[in-house]
């Protein structure tokens, strides 16, 4: 695809949970776009959704990017923090629509993301954006509840297979998770 980041934005926009792995893995305690399963964070049943996807706990915050250019609109007392190990209050007036990432005590802990830093993922986040007027995801590691990080483009694929995400971006390819065809599986284990 061309312009993979862009497509990524869409996708995400339109309300699809989608797998970014693009690049060089980031170090760190945090995935931080490269490694991450990227929301829309006004979708109100999103964290219901990823826990049970991810197999977590519902007690787990989900973490925000936000684009380095709309963090004082959304965020109090906000300084440039890009690896998502502080927490700032939300603006009142946001609260409500950001319930997937927002904490119980109306904090969320974001990474802030500068277009000289991960042009890539600000491109994915900027479309996002563009699209509905709110310039931040829900972005969570890319991994299953207890296992590490994915690290190889082999296990993004066996993690994505089981059924994580809707989308796994992976350099320039796209996947599609399809459902399964139970009537078909179903009829290969009656015959045993």
């Amino acid at each position: 695809m061309d312009d993979i980041d862009a497509v990524i934005g869409s996708l995400v926009a339109d309300g699809h949970v989608v797998t970014r792995f693009a690049g060089r893995m980031e170090y760190g305690p945090r995935a931080l776009g490269n490694r991450s399963i990227l929301a829309l964070a006004t979708r109100e049943d999103l964290a219901q959704v990823l826990n049970e996807r991810l197999g977590r706990d519902e007690f787990m915050p989900f973490a925000a990017s936000i684009l380095e250019e709309y963090a004082e609109r959304y965020l109090q007392g906000y300084v440039y923090w890009p690896f998502m190990v502080e927490t700032f209050p939300v603006r009142p007036e946001y609260r409500q629509r950001y319930q997937a990432v927002l904490h119980v005590d109306g904090t969320v802990r974001p990474q802030i993301v500068r277009t000289s830093v991960s042009p890539g993922f600000w491109r994915v986040i900027k479309t996002v954006g563009d699209r509905t007027g709110y310039y931040l995801v829900l972005n969570t590691s890319f991994n299953l509840h207890g296992e590490p990080i994915v690290c190889s483009p082999d296990d993004a694929l066996s993690t994505f297979e089981h059924g994580v995400t809707d989308y796994l971006a992976m350099g320039n390819w796209l996947l599609k998770l399809e459902p399964p065809d139970i009537k078909r599986t179903r009829q290969f284990t009656d015959k045993g």
